[in-house]
């Protein structure tokens, strides 16, 4: 049998998940301001996911790619685009790690008190997200087309 397609779909779903937390919250927490404050099951899951889940997928992520490698052989690493894509999401995950998730968590501590604060503040967070969702498609771009970049 051959791993590779189920070994690939699910470094990419686990990849996806462990950004989409930073991705998305801006965005269902701004429509829970506008329900006046209720979340959705979505919005509970990524909170958890940026939690607790986290530390989880990051290490099937790693084995994954481990499997990957092991595959595909080792000689892929050799590759410009894959290693400028890899460059892109390790900056994608220190800026979800270090600026994103504090930010979020702020958030949360803001909800139901300064209106203009929390407003101000969410769509810095928005913006923050919109550049992730920019690298990310720049991933996807780079996974794709396979680029000879030099």
């Amino acid at each position: 049998m051959n791993w590779f397609p189920l070994l690939l779909i699910v470094h990419i779903g686990l990849a996806v998940s462990l950004l989409a937390p930073s991705l998305l919250l801006p965005f269902l927490l701004r429509r829970a301001d506008a329900a006046g404050g209720r979340h959705n099951g979505a919005t509970r899951l990524l909170m958890r996911l940026q939690g607790t889940g986290s530390v989880v997928i990051g290490v099937g992520l790693a084995l994954s790619g481990a499997g990957l490698l092991a595959l595909l052989g080792a000689e892929l690493l050799t590759q410009p685009w894959l290693l400028v894509a890899l460059g892109i999401y390790a900056a994608n995950l220190l800026v979800a790690a270090f600026v994103s998730r504090p930010n979020l968590r702020r958030l949360l501590r803001l909800e139901g008190g300064d209106d203009a604060t929390w407003r101000r503040r969410a769509r810095q967070q928005r913006y923050v997200a919109y550049g992730m969702a920019a690298m990310t498609g720049v991933i996807g771009f780079l996974m794709s087309t396979k680029p000879a970049l030099w």
